[in-house]
């Protein structure tokens, strides 16, 4: 039967041997057999920029999305807070489209709301003007003109901090929060919501203005390496 999948928050990096893993055996199992894959933030452990395509470890990740895309499957990517530096020459190099967040699709006869998630977050005050302030175009311009080795230094220490703040941060507000979701539901006419970010994948249902919505967390590969799949029948969660 025709499907999609979903995926979130890989955190690839060169020194996550259980994720890389994973995402070889994803690569050479389940993906081939999708019509489509949408990967809705945080491929990487950090992205510094387009620029950093050419490492070997980035280029074999961006090499395996382009081989799915030359087997006919849609590759679809959204940023996530740890790759929002993701351009158009890294999408060229996995042969993947870039989505907005969020992204409304009409996915086998159900409107589906795409999203990375950490818009939903908005107890966490911090966070959410962090978010601001590094998504403009102003800082993104002033540091993608940076030195390479500059920027990486830069997310390391970044990393480092949040790191930090997480162990001390209430579990709770690093969650999303049950009035934004409905917000964000109401704004796009109470969809199915399929979203990453908060590392605590399940099935949701809301109950939003006498409509009832199912939300569809994801799962990180950090900890638990699955995939979404949905089709006409529904979505359901696999395992590999």
């Amino acid at each position: 039967m025709p499907h999609s999948l979903f995926i979130s928050d890989l955190h690839l990096s060169a020194d996550h041997a259980h994720s890389i893993a994973a995402f070889r055996r994803f690569i050479a199992t389940l993906a081939p057999q999708a019509e489509a894959l949408y990967i809705l933030g945080d491929l990487f452990e950090y992205w510094a920029g387009d620029d950093d395509r050419h490492d070997p470890f980035h280029a074999e990740v961006t090499g395996a999305l382009h081989g799915l895309s030359a087997l006919g499957v849609k590759v679809r990517l959204m940023h996530g807070n740890r790759d929002l530096l993701m351009g158009d020459a890294l999408a060229k190099a996995a042969g993947a489209d870039l989505l907005d967040d969020p992204t409304l699709l009409d996915l086998y006869g159900t409107p589906t709301l795409l999203s990375h998630g950490d818009t939903l977050c908005t107890d966490d005050v911090e966070y959410q003007q962090f978010r601001a302030q590094v998504r403009s175009p102003v800082f993104r311009q002033k540091f993608l003109a940076r030195p390479l080795a500059e920027r990486k230094a830069y997310i390391e220490q970044l990393r480092r901090h949040s790191d930090e703040a997480k162990r001390i941060k209430a579990s709770e507000i690093m969650d999303v929060n049950d009035d934004a979701v409905a917000a964000l539901l109401r704004q796009h006419r109470y969809p199915r919501l399929i979203h990453g970010h908060t590392h605590r994948p399940k099935r949701h249902e809301h109950v939003v203005d006498g409509h009832r919505c199912e939300r569809w967390v994801l799962s990180d590969w950090d900890q638990q390496p699955t995939a979404l799949c949905c089709d006409a029948q529904g979505c359901r969660v696999l395992s590999f």
